[in-house]
């Protein structure tokens, strides 16, 4: 079984297989910042691609509810979906894990993980391999924002071997 230790997420690091969706406390976004509302308001705008329209696509609005997987952490297969991005924005106000590959044939050896901190959502663009989120501590809500409509749009691939996480 192959081990994996997972990396902070940064938008920089995981540029490769989509956007960080958060409002930085350092200031520093992947979006422009706009004061609205007579200036009691940032609009942290345009933070993430959403891309649904393929085969008469349309947005759907989700909430997920997550259960954290059994210790020691062991992931056995990924998904992608080939007609559309998926987002997924934490409301639980735990971290939580993300796991993910590039897009095209699955390659075990390019799969990276993340953790991701409570105010950090991602945005995985078409296509790009990913395991459902991985709540940590406790049961955890995402909003998600995805794909309804016609085409398949969920591919699956099983990890030969598995893949064990290493939490620190």
């Amino acid at each position: 079984m192959a081990t994996l230790t997972p990396q902070p997420l940064t938008a920089e690091a995981f540029a490769p297989f989509g956007d960080v969706i958060e409002a930085r406390p350092d200031g520093q976004h992947n979006g422009t910042v706009i004061p609205i509302n007579d200036g009691y308001t940032q609009r942290f705008h345009d933070l993430a691609t959403i891309d649904v329209a393929e085969q008469n696509g349309r947005p759907l609005v989700s909430i997920f509810r997550s259960q954290p997987l059994p210790l020691p952490l062991q992931l056995h297969k990924l998904e992608r979906h080939p007609l559309a991005s998926q987002a997924f924005m934490p409301l639980s106000g735990e971290p939580y894990l993300v796991v993910v590959a590039p897009a095209g044939d699955l390659d075990p050896k390019a799969i990276k993980a993340f953790t991701a901190k409570p105010h950090q959502g991602v945005n995985y663009h078409r296509g790009t391999w990913h395991h459902f989120c991985l709540a940590l501590n406790k049961p955890c809500d995402f909003l998600v924002i995805d794909r309804g409509g016609d085409g398949h749009n969920c591919d699956e691939a099983v990890l030969e071997g598995g893949l064990h996480i290493v939490l620190g």
